[in-house]
């Protein structure tokens, strides 16, 4: 089933999905890399694993993942970026300033976009030059 919906949106189809939907995705996408990533750092109790991706995931930790990332974002990853950024969403997290939340918007729909067209080692690459050094 994933590939069918993977299949379906290769291409230019993920780029003509709302910059929303893309982000709707992407959240999930987004959460998988960290939840990954947390198990890495070693098995531990959920409650642990919680607060070690809770700094992550939140808009300030996607807007330092940007920052992070945005001089290797292509043409392309950089227009979806934008788009993702500059969507008008009704909504806003409760904890986020509204910067924040429109740049991990735009992180969220550039991890869906990726995911939809396939390009799971792009999104790897990205996650991993994005993550913050070892001493944070």
């Amino acid at each position: 089933m994933l590939e069918e919906i993977l299949a379906q949106y290769q291409g230019e189809k993920a780029q003509s999905l709302s910059p929303l939907v893309l982000a709707y995705v992407g959240d999930a996408v987004y959460e998988l890399f960290v939840r990954g990533y947390v198990l890495r750092t070693g098995n531990a109790p959920v409650n642990k694993l919680h607060r070690r991706s809770r700094d992550l995931v939140k808009a300030a930790g996607q807007t330092a993942f940007y920052h992070r990332v945005e001089g290797m974002l292509t043409e392309e990853e950089a227009a979806v970026f934008k788009r993702g950024r500059n969507a008008k969403s009704h909504t806003m997290a409760k904890n986020a300033d509204m910067m924040d939340y429109r740049i991990a918007t735009g992180v969220e729909a550039l991890f869906g976009y990726l995911y939809l067209d396939g390009q799971l080692k792009r999104l790897g690459e990205l996650f991993e030059a994005g993550l913050p050094p070892e001493k944070e």
